[in-house]
Parts: structure tokens; C-alpha cells; sequence
């Protein structure tokens, strides 16, 4: 038997809606990977992807961004609730991009922790680097912004209402009360 959370999903599902809600993690992205290339595979209309998440990791975001960026059929972001760190960056990736009059966004870097020896860590602290540099030409390239103030912003860990979002360019539109 299927719960009523299930049927939901379904249903939303059936109306071309995925859902990126909670903590950004391998399992997520590919679970959100697969709804996205089965719902490109099924139809030409868009598809509306809902953002409400603190963010993750950056590799699990990149498999999502390079997905978006793959796709035969736009994706249209709507944030409600909060888009945190590697999560804007999903959300950047789509075609049309809008928020609730109460969203927020965070521009930060991810928090991620590593142990090992030196030579690890060192190799570790590279391959992040390279990472988080693709993060920031990848929302300067979203935003118009430059690549200087983007990686000033995440390193601040900048917050953005709606309003401020839209004037970054992160956001092309705040959806009013009226809809």
C-alpha cells in the first residue's frame, strides 16, 4: 500500500513537478537525476523543478547542473523556502527561475570536513579548489555577475530575500500574492 506522501509525488510527478527538498547528498541528486531524465524522455513540455534546500556537497550539485544543462526540455526553478550553497547552484542552472515572496538564499561555500594524511589532504584541498572555482564562473555565468564578487559573496556567506535575489540576477522573477 502507498502512503499518501507517495501518491502525492506521484500526482506531482504526472504534472512535470520534482521536488529537491532537504540536505543536497548523492541519493538525492540521483533520485532527482532520474525523475528529470524520465520526465525529459516522456514530453517536450518543462519541467518545474521546486528548490527548498540548505545545500550539500558540490559533486552531487554538479551531477544535478550538468543534468539540467543536458536536458532536451527547460527546467523552471521555483524557490520555496530557502536555496543554501551548492543547492543556488542547482537552482542557477535552471532555464526560468522564480521565487516565493518569502524565499532566502544563501551564496556560501559548502562546510565539508576530510581526515587523512598530508598528502591526502593536500590532494583533497586541490581537487575542492577546482570545484568551488566551477561553482563561482557557474553562478557569475548565471547571474552576470563577476567571478570576483560571486566568490566574495559565497565566501561572506551573503543571505538574499527574494527581492535582493531578483536585483542579482539569481532569480528572474518574484511570484506576487495575486497568483
Amino acid at each position: 500500500m502507498r502512503s499518501p506522501e507517495d501518491l502525492l509525488r506521484a500526482q506531482l510527478f504526472a504534472r512535470r513537478i520534482v521536488f529537491l527538498r532537504g540536505p543536497l547528498d548523492d541519493d538525492v541528486a540521483g533520485d532527482v537525476t532520474a525523475q528529470l531524465m524520465t520526465l525529459d524522455a516522456s514530453g517536450d513540455d518543462p519541467v518545474q523543478l521546486h528548490v527548498d534546500s540548505p545545500g550539500g556537497p558540490l559533486e552531487p550539485a554538479f551531477v544535478l547542473i550538468d543534468t539540467i544543462g543536458l536536458l532536451g526540455v527547460p527546467v523552471h526553478a521555483v524557490c520555496v523556502g530557502r536555496a543554501e550553497g551548492a543547492a543556488v547552484g542547482v537552482f542557477a542552472a535552471a532555464e526560468v527561475r522564480r521565487a516565493s515572496p518569502h524565499a532566502r538564499f544563501r551564496l556560501s561555500q559548502p562546510d565539508e570536513r576530510v581526515g587523512g594524511v598530508a598528502r591526502d589532504i593536500e590532494s583533497w584541498v586541490a581537487h575542492k579548489q577546482r570545484l568551488l572555482d566551477e561553482f563561482h564562473r557557474h553562478l557569475a555565468a548565471a547571474t552576470g555577475r563577476p567571478f570576483e564578487q560571486v566568490e566574495a559573496d559565497t565566501t561572506a556567506g551573503r543571505y538574499l530575500d527574494a527581492d535582493e535575489a531578483l536585483a542579482y540576477g539569481l532569480v528572474h522573477e518574484v511570484w506576487s500574492r495575486q497568483r
